[in-house]
């Protein structure tokens, strides 16, 4: 019956566990499509060719680790942004059992081939960095979060900088418009006064 798995709704997301499996699937989500994607489009011709290429999975690799932290840290403050609403007098507890979740999953990935322990240690503390701040501004609307890792995130591409000069504005905008469409997802799925509550219990834990 798989062909009619498409029409059925996702589980609404009620515990820390779904919340998250949420975090991680779609910060690897957008991180991975934009950077195979962009890829593809300036191969275009090409692009099979190019994929095939072992210096270029190689390449495509190394940018989708060092970009995961960075999806990490945009979908985790979407998600706290969400539920600051059902929880300001302790957004505090929630911003610091948020992060605690978001390193957890940053955490179940062992170091990537493509890079030393020295440097996915940095990326890690960086991310803790990033979501230790979240509380220290109103939250964002979903379409401004990847403004301050637009720049980080279009760096990363496996493409020669001469070739992608002028798509900046293409890249932050694939970003805007997807972080858009997960935050669509999330509040149709999040039971917020339910994560509220888990999350409460996990910083009283």
């Amino acid at each position: 019956m798989a062909l009619f798995d498409i029409f059925r709704r996702r589980p609404p997301i009620r515990d820390t566990r779904a919340l998250a499996d949420f975090i991680d699937q779609n910060a690897a989500f957008i991180t991975q499509k934009g950077i195979y994607e962009h890829s593809r489009a300036r191969a275009g011709h090409y692009a099979k060719v190019l994929f095939r290429e072992p210096e270029f999975q190689t390449a495509a690799d190394h940018s989708r680790w060092r970009a995961y932290p960075l999806g990490l840290a945009m979908v985790s403050e979407l998600v706290e942004g969400v539920l600051c609403v059902a929880n300001r007098e302790n957004r505090h507890v929630q911003v610091a059992a948020i992060g605690d979740l978001t390193l957890a999953e940053f955490d179940r990935y062992p170091v990537p081939a493509s890079m030393d322990d020295q440097t996915w240690g940095a990326l890690r503390a960086e991310l803790s960095q990033r979501v230790n701040q979240f509380g220290l501004h109103p939250p964002k609307w979903a379409k401004d979060i990847p403004e301050q890792y637009a720049q980080r995130y279009f760096d990363l591409m496996p493409i020669h900088e001469k070739l992608r000069l002028a798509e900046f504005p293409t890249i932050r905008n694939y970003l805007r418009v997807t972080m858009c469409n997960i935050h669509d997802e999330f509040t149709k799925r999040a039971d917020v006064l339910a994560l509220v509550e888990a999350l409460g219990s996990v910083a009283k834990g």
